[in-house]
């Protein structure tokens, strides 16, 4: 898109986000207009952020949307109860609960008990089953927002070598799945490291393409990383830091100051992968609304 190293996340999210607006508002008039619902159950302060965000979201771009906000001592039932009410209520095409959850709730089973074609943060077991066999529905945000930017930057995975840091079921393993799809845009050899890989560095200097999502604050150095590749950091972390006001800085999983030297395109954090997450959450409920139109 330019000249400069940096991807930049904020930009391409505006431009979907922006996207989005444009198709809601076609689609109002005919009468139609997609919902999402969030379920935020305690008083975690991170949540409380993270659900308004995508609340204003939704309104910024004129889709519905509701926040049922439920007591830390919500019961297992009481929480299986509203997702199932909301899961009737044909206003809301998609439907996530916030994590995480106060002790005591199984995050599991709720996510078990979301309707699969309301799921637009993709994580029930059918959309990731459907995701492994190549016949993708609603995938999980932040890996869909990074093979987004991807695309937008010209970088095309076929035939590449990616190298994925984290397992995990939010970002790592769909992340390394989506890569390696018989697929345009896909279609690249992967590695997916973790923590009981032995010697990652010697897995992270073959990649072309290589994604850090493993959580650890700047675990990627520079002599990690091959010249010319393609990074792409999902970490987001606080660490301590005594010169600034609010005495922590938010750094990602790579060294970037290391890294940015050695890489041909890279995400800065923050401003990368960050802002794509809510950005593809309004596209996947954009999406689930089209389905129940189309009756699917």
């Amino acid at each position: 898109m330019n000249g400069d190293k940096n991807i930049d996340g904020k930009a391409v999210a505006a431009a979907l986000r922006q996207e989005v607006a444009d198709e809601v508002a076609k689609r109002a008039k005919e009468g139609r207009q997609p919902g999402l619902a969030l379920i935020l159950v305690g008083d975690d302060p991170a949540s409380k952020v993270y659900v308004n965000m995508k609340k204003k979201a939704c309104e910024e771009t004129g889709m519905r949307s509701l926040i049922e906000r439920m007591p830390a001592d919500t019961t297992q039932d009481d929480l299986l109860a509203k997702v199932r009410e909301i899961n009737a209520d044909d206003r809301y095409n998609g439907l996530l609960v916030q994590s995480p959850l106060p002790k005591g709730l199984d995050e599991d089973e709720v996510v078990r008990a979301i309707d699969p074609m309301k799921d637009v943060d993709g994580f029930h077991p059918m959309n990731m089953g459907l995701l492994a066999l190549n016949q993708p529905k609603f995938v999980p945000c932040t890996p869909l927002g990074v093979m987004e930017l991807l695309e937008r930057y010209g970088v095309n995975p076929q035939g590449k070598h990616a190298v994925v840091l984290g397992r995990s079921h939010l970002v790592g393993t769909p992340m390394a799945m989506l890569l390696m799809r018989k697929a345009k845009g896909a279609n690249a050899t992967v590695t997916l490291c973790h923590s009981r890989t032995v010697d990652i560095a010697e897995h992270t200097r073959k990649a072309d393409i290589l994604i850090a999502a493993i959580g650890q604050p700047e675990f990627v150095h520079g002599d990690m990383v091959k010249e010319g590749a393609v990074v792409i950091d999902v970490g987001m972390n606080r660490v301590e830091d005594a010169t600034k006001k609010r005495g922590y800085r938010l750094t990602g999983d790579v060294l970037y100051e290391e890294v940015e030297p050695r890489a041909s395109l890279i995400t800065p954090v923050p401003g990368g992968v960050g802002p794509m997450t809510v950005a593809l959450l309004l596209k996947n409920t954009l999406y689930a609304e089209q389905l129940a139109w189309e009756g699917r």
